[in-house]
């Protein structure tokens, strides 16, 4: 979206509520859109957007499917969602694609890769460039979420761009994690960090098909004696290890019935909507940190004092403590950037 569009093809706020709302895939589609523009004009809509949808969301599972490079994690999302679409299940699939740290670009090829359920009318796919993002999602993933909820989509499934600090990060935003690994990947693991097997609800041996079976069994079984020591950070529920084949569907509508197990037992024990409350909270927390460097990165007046700050400390006349100390200071008293400044 750019400043110049003419008004008159300017969608207005109500255009983009009642079109979510009926569930229009196109307008949910330019919904989106709006929530990721940097212009500042389309993020004050944007938010009138989300702020009129809020009471429309909330009543999806969401899933967050992540793992390592070359796991087949889209051709079982692809198995997946086909499977849930034709249960009558709408199925909205978030998948996040690195975007080059030089051009900016990004791939944006999940829609190739799942065409079957790109097609399909009970689902909706959404590529999206992580623009720098840290974590394997975007800066709106939440929101993005939200806006399918309202559009009416009850399985929501969130896909990441690999594994490491991605995990951290789509555990705050979906209900249910699953990490994709495959056989023969011990070195894969090795890599990871023990938190990243602990935030898992549950693991996932892919390609355990033709030659391949015996092994991915093996493989389970090492992950499930793994899971067997680790700390579970879910209440009432013991993550275990399972085999499937996107390629085949084995294992595919077991998968599923896990994570209703989930739901059902996080659900009855409160801890479902414990952890929809804590992963509000951290919405707001991320908001508020993007928030303070906007501002700081905004402001001219910041900028230059931290060029002062930065000879000071090559000079060895400041300790680098010392000159943050002082750089917080000047962010304190300074007042947020005009729209002037901040152009």
């Amino acid at each position: 979206m750019t400043d110049d569009q003419p008004a008159r093809n300017r969608l207005t706020t109500a255009d983009y509520v009642e079109g979510v709302l009926a569930g229009d895939r196109a307008m949910l589609a330019r919904a989106i859109t709006l929530i990721e523009s940097t212009v500042p004009a389309y993020m004050e809509q944007a938010q009138a957007v989300l702020q009129a949808l809020m009471p429309h969301t909330g009543k999806s599972i969401r899933v967050g499917i992540t793992g390592v490079p070359g796991a087949g994690k889209s051709t079982l999302i692809e198995a997946l969602g086909l499977m849930l679409a034709e249960q009558g299940h709408r199925v909205a699939v978030l998948a996040v694609d690195p975007s080059s740290t030089l051009s900016g670009g990004s791939i944006l090829g999940d829609k190739t890769r799942m065409t079957a359920l790109s097609r399909h009318p009970n689902a909706f796919i959404r590529p999206s460039p992580t623009r720098g993002t840290l974590g394997g999602v975007t800066s709106v993933s939440r929101e993005t979420i939200f806006l399918c909820e309202a559009a009416g989509y009850d399985v929501i499934l969130v896909e990441t761009v690999g594994t490491g600090q991605s995990e951290v990060a789509v555990r705050s935003m979906v209900d249910f994690l699953l990490l994709v690994l495959i056989a023969r990947a011990g070195d894969d693991l090795q890599g990871m960090k023990k938190g990243t097997v602990e935030l898992a609800d549950a693991i996932v041996i892919n390609k355990a098909d033709g030659d391949n079976v015996a092994a991915a069994q093996s493989a389970r079984a090492e992950y499930d004696r793994i899971l067997h020591v680790a700390r579970s950070i879910t209440l009432g529920w013991t993550p275990r290890a399972y085999t499937c084949s996107a390629q085949t569907n084995a294992g595919i509508p077991q998968l599923w019935e896990v994570v209703q197990q989930f739901i059902d037992i996080t659900q009855s024990n409160g801890f479902f909507e414990k952890r929809r409350q804590q992963q509000l909270a951290d919405w707001l927390n991320d908001l508020v940190q993007q928030r303070v460097m906007q501002a700081f990165f905004g402001s001219q007046l910041l900028q230059t004092a931290l060029t002062s700050l930065r000879q000071q400390v090559l000079a060895g006349d400041l300790t680098a403590q010392t000159a943050a100390n002082e750089l917080l200071r000047w962010l304190i008293i300074t007042p947020p950037p005009d729209k002037d400044e901040s152009t």
